[in-house]
């Protein structure tokens, strides 16, 4: 997982690669594709020094672990600006319909993509480093949970919690920039979101900071002793470097941010609010849909889903209306685990369920694994119910009341297996492909989970009418954020209004319902990839069913999505057409 955190700038110097002559012309297309091939390879080895994995200190590459975190300061984010303009300007001399069918679907990858780094240093976005759900102090979380195999890499991960200070700095300096100019997170959401400072910089014990995770297990081929040095030296840094800076900023948030941060709520009232949220739009769907016409498809699916959950009601043979359903649903406790590790336990037994299902439906399995672990402390009171990755599916045992056991298969099909833990590790094993192929695209990946959350019936793993009610409240769930972040970020809606809806249409907890508004309303446009991506993937299967009849495969079907990687939606949509005509024409088995 790219950490947030940027390293130092470092320009490259040249963006094409001398071809070699031959006797013979080259085709143009061999020309244009080394032309943009050199061009991607020159910018990702520019990106990876700007953004730096942190476990870069236990891999392979030679690279020398970063002893420093992001230069974020103004004069380097108009560097990287520059840079990326040049790399543009340098694309638009790129004749896409000259290159290699896999370099055509490169191009149609990796444009947009750097369209939107751009759009975001255009904009100003690093003014405004947080919102409701991470921050870029709670990044620093994953700095903290690299691999550290040798002495050397122990030393720059100190270093770099040395670095905390001035990094803390400039980013003050930032938010101090968007409060001057009215673009900050709403003060609505901003209470209680200084909890996660407040632990740091209040600190008494140095070694139960997380900071402190890669000291507690050091590699057994660093001698005693100098583990010991090295463990002092990480106990001075947090005390001396990281706990105040924690307390710095601590003073910030409480004494500034919070008093002059905007009154407005919609990403529309900002400055040029209406073409940044029009962006927003267009980097978390990769559509080109208005506001409106995202809000009218959300209004359309509420009214769908809500169709089925009134008929589970009828099916379990409730005595009382839909408000009541919510309100039995919200409170027995027969649906709420009793301690954390119950909801943990319960959380694998479903993930271990779908091992046994998941062949029937993918083609193509990842070698890769997950763990299953709870959500840090720190983040677990403003943080979702879960999330996954390739490597790890966390689990928010934060507030257990607010975690009912009904939801939880959906949401571990979404964030495990077949949703993010499975779609990340098959991505991370792609063969022959660009590296920024491998980022993530919000609209495909979160389309893909909640796709996932539909396979779970094919696959047997709702139980019971009420686990399948719990799906349904995920889908409504998605659907109303189409409803609420248009209403919100576009149509005025207030805060209330938001609240009340989502806590009418679905069985969320009040305090999932809580944070989530607050989510929507703090980071505009991400909410939307959701629904709008599964809407996609279930659009494009039916169209496979309806062409290809009894030759519909659905595991060759599944493996024509997940082959794909991260794209955007209309390029998934033209890919699954092209396999759906070549299975087609392919003669019957």
């Amino acid at each position: 997982m790219k950490s947030l955190v940027l390293r130092s700038l470092v320009l490259a110097c040249c963006l094409s690669l001398p071809i070699a002559a031959h006797a013979a012309k080259p085709p143009a297309s061999t020309l244009v594709d080394t032309k943009f091939e050199a061009i991607y390879k020159a910018e990702w080895d520019w990106r990876t020094r700007q953004a730096p994995s942190w476990d870069e200190d236990s891999d392979n590459s030679g690279r020398t672990p970063s002893t420093m975190l992001a230069d974020v300061g103004p004069a380097a984010q108009a560097k990287r600006l520059a840079y990326l303009d040049g790399v543009l300007k340098q694309l638009d001399g790129i004749d896409a319909s000259k290159l290699s069918a896999a370099n055509q679907v490169n191009f149609a990858v990796y444009r947009p993509q750097l369209q939107h780094m751009a759009a975001e240093l255009r904009t100003r976005d690093y003014e405004m480093p947080f919102n409701a759900d991470s921050s870029f102090w709670s990044d620093l979380g994953f700095m903290a949970r690299a691999d550290l195999r040798d002495a050397a890499a122990y030393r720059a991960y100190a270093a770099r919690l040395r670095d905390v200070p001035r990094y803390f700095e400039q980013q003050t300096a930032n938010m101090r920039a968007g409060l001057a100019r009215g673009f900050s997170v709403p003060r609505a959401v901003l209470d209680g979101r200084d909890v996660s400072i407040a632990m740091v910089a209040e600190l008494k014990d140095i070694e139960s900071s997380n900071f402190y995770d890669p000291y507690r297990k050091m590699p057994g081929t660093i001698p005693a002793a100098e583990q010991e040095t090295l463990r002092e030296e990480g106990r001075a840094a947090i005390r001396e470097a990281v706990v105040p800076a924690f307390a710095k900023l601590l003073v910030f948030f409480r004494g500034d941010y919070i008093p002059n941060a905007r009154t407005t709520l919609a990403a529309e009232a900002m400055p040029d609010g209406e073409a940044w949220y029009r962006e927003q739009i267009r980097k978390y769907t990769t559509l080109d849909l208005t506001a409106d016409e995202i809000h009218a498809i959300g209004v359309k699916e509420v009214a769908a889903i809500r169709a089925e959950m009134d008929g589970i009601i009828k099916q379990v043979k409730f005595e009382g209306d839909f408000a009541a359903f919510l309100a039995f649903l919200r409170s027995d406790p027969q649906f709420y685990a009793k301690t954390p590790q119950q909801l943990l336990d319960r959380a694998a037994w479903i993930s271990k369920r779908v091992d046994g299902e998941i062949g029937k439906l993918v083609g193509t399995l990842p070698r890769g694994r997950f763990t299953i672990v709870p959500v840090p402390p720190d983040i677990a009171p403003f943080w979702t119910a879960g999330r996954g990755g390739a490597d790890t599916y966390w689990v928010n045992t934060y507030n257990l009341p607010s975690r009912p056991l009904y939801n939880l298969p959906a949401l571990t099909l979404h964030e495990s297996s077949p949703g993010h833990a499975l779609q990340g590790s098959l991505v991370r094993e792609q063969g022959d492909v660009p590296d920024f192929r491998k980022d993530y695209i919000s609209a495909y990946g979160e389309g893909w989970g909640l796709y996932s959350e539909w396979l779970g019936k094919e696959m047997g793993i709702y139980e019971t009418p009420y686990e399948d009610f719990g799906r349904l409240t995920y889908a409504m769930w998605r659907a109303c954020r189409l409803v609420i972040d248009t209403g919100v970020h576009h149509k005025g809606w207030t805060r209330e209004q938001a609240l009340a809806y989502l806590r009418d249409n679905t069985a969320l907890s009040e305090h999932e319902v809580t944070t989530e508004v607050d989510r929507y309303i703090s980071w505009p446009g991400q909410a939307l990839s959701y629904k709008l991506g599964e809407l996609t993937i279930m659009r494009l299967r039916r169209e496979a069913e309806a062409a290809l009849g009894p030759k519909f495969d659905v595991r060759a079907f599944h493996d024509a999505v997940l082959s794909q990687g991260s794209v955007p939606l209309p390029l998934l949509e033209s890919q699954i057409r092209a396999y759906v005509a070549k299975a087609k024409a392919a003669p019957a088995k």
